[in-house]
């Protein structure tokens, strides 16, 4: 009887411990959400991409994005500070998140 207790017991933790696993794997596409150590590219990304990033809302996603548009993509991610409402506070925060990279042909917003 105590080793089909302890069987069940395990069976049960293993279930567990799978359903946790698959919710941590749920690919970041789907969920809108970045995947740890992901850095999000300021050339490239969409609204939603930015507005994963801690502190960014809907308004200050888009004012990325037209600040992109304005001057053919950010040479470097401290001009992140040149857009309205991110100050050097925040900068500092969203520094290790994000990257640029080459500049970005279609200057799509919502994707």
């Amino acid at each position: 009887m105590r080793r089909l207790m302890c069987g069940v017991m395990v069976a049960l933790a293993c279930c567990s411990v799978s359903e946790r696993v698959e919710a941590v794997q749920e690919p970041a596409a789907r969920t809108g959400q970045r995947a740890p150590g992901d850095l999000i590219d300021l050339n490239q990304a969409s609204a939603v991409q930015l507005e994963s990033l801690p502190g960014i809302g809907e308004r200050t996603a888009e004012r990325i994005i037209e600040y992109r548009r304005q001057n053919d993509g950010f040479k470097k991610v401290e001009e992140l500070m040149n857009v309205r409402g991110i100050g050097e506070r925040s900068f500092l925060r969203l520094r290790p998140l994000v990257t640029v990279g080459e500049p970005k042909t279609d200057a799509g917003t919502r994707d």
